[in-house]
């Protein structure tokens, strides 16, 4: 294993998981709020977001599926290191880490069943940019709407369809998140 492995984890591993931890939670109850989340250094194409997730989800019992556009040695090396996460192909994984284009078809990640909807995948979609304008939310963690810059409307709108199976996503940009579960609404 190369020492570039060994680089960018939490450096406080305790504190660390435990505030990005609180963030995934904040985002994920509160759809199209962004939350900022430091703490990582990965290796390229994950962003900072990202990583932090992958490192306070992740672990040796959840199969991570890398997108083509983040499947590289140096990720994987870095995440096998610091997780332990098995890597799978898509129909198999719990987390999946790539570009929106990269992830397509979404329609073939884990939907949960009915009688375990907790069995579907959750998307971590690395944007270029997030913002809090674009689409319209609305349902369960949002007082009225909110708003979300998201890479597409219809396959959310068809996730949101499927309730209470489908599945969840996170959207990052650098150090920053927001969470879309699969109980949101969305609207152009």
């Amino acid at each position: 294993m190369t020492i570039q492995y060994l680089d960018g984890g939490f450096a406080d591993p305790a504190r660390d998981a435990a505030h990005a931890f609180r963030a995934a939670l904040q985002a994920m109850a509160r759809p199209g709020r962004i939350e900022t989340i430091t703490g990582t250094a990965p290796p390229a194409p994950c962003s900072v977001a990202a990583a932090s997730l992958i490192l306070t989800l992740c672990d040796t019992t959840t199969p991570l599926y890398l997108a083509p556009s983040h499947d590289t040695e140096g990720l994987r090396g870095w995440i096998t290191f610091h997780t332990g996460a098995p890597f799978t192909g898509p129909e198999q994984a719990m987390f999946a880490l790539g570009t929106w284009a990269a992830l397509q078809p979404v329609t073939r990640f884990a939907p949960g069943t009915p009688e375990y909807p907790d069995r579907a995948a959750t998307l971590i979609v690395e944007m270029e940019t997030l913002t809090e304008v674009g689409a319209t939310l609305f349902g369960p963690g949002i007082e009225t709407t909110s708003s979300l810059s998201l890479p597409e409307i219809a396959a959310f709108q068809a996730n949101r369809r499927r309730f209470p199976l489908g599945f969840d996503t996170y959207l990052t940009c650098g150090d920053r998140l927001a969470g879309l579960p699969r109980s949101t609404t969305v609207e152009g």
